[in-house]
């Protein structure tokens, strides 16, 4: 079995969060059209007969907590989590057709943000990003909430990690005189 995600950004004050992109998504689903595709979330897979309702994409433009201008493109995938008789869960090469139709209909940016939302038609909609793609006999999307974060808090928590790295590593300065 093997996995693939990249950090993205940060949450809490320690830990950068392991986010998969859209483009990593397509390219690790490409060599397995055959196998089945299980989204994973909340402790439970999807079940077989879930449906993609909507895949929608867009271009933001915000203003952040400390006054700085974001811009970021967004992929959002929304996935209707219903049970269904006599439905087995969707195959790779199905969900990689919908995408091909989105990005012939609208365009699809593989560096964006790649967001899930995710409802069984009774409860409100929640929204995941990608953790990771585990794949054996299925592919396994690992979905994980998306909590709200402070993006000047998360660029600073990144410049200090990576400050703390590079101070404990480099040599020390010998002593003059």
């Amino acid at each position: 079995m093997d996995a693939v995600a990249k950090p993205q950004s940060t949450v809490g004050a320690l830990m950068p969060v392991e986010e998969v992109s859209a483009q990593s998504l397509l390219d690790r689903l490409a060599g397995h059209t055959e196998k089945s595709l299980i989204f994973f979330y909340e402790g439970r897979d999807v079940r077989p007969s879930y449906h993609v309702t909507e895949v929608k994409t867009g271009t933001f433009r915000g203003l952040d907590c400390g006054a700085n201008v974001e811009h970021w493109n967004e992929t959002f995938i929304q996935l209707w989590d219903i049970e269904e008789a006599n439905r087995e869960h969707m195959r790779v090469r199905k969900f990689l057709a919908i995408i091909g139709k989105v990005g012939e209909a609208v365009g699809l940016d593989a560096d964006a943000k790649l967001t899930f939302e995710v409802s069984d038609g009774v409860r409100p909609m929640q929204i995941y990003r990608a953790e990771r793609i585990e794949v054996a006999d299925s592919v396994r999307v690992h979905l994980s909430a998306r909590p709200s974060s402070c993006k000047p808090r998360d660029r600073w928590l990144v410049e200090e990690t990576a400050r703390s790295a590079a101070s404990c590593c480099a040599p020390k300065a010998q002593k003059c005189c």
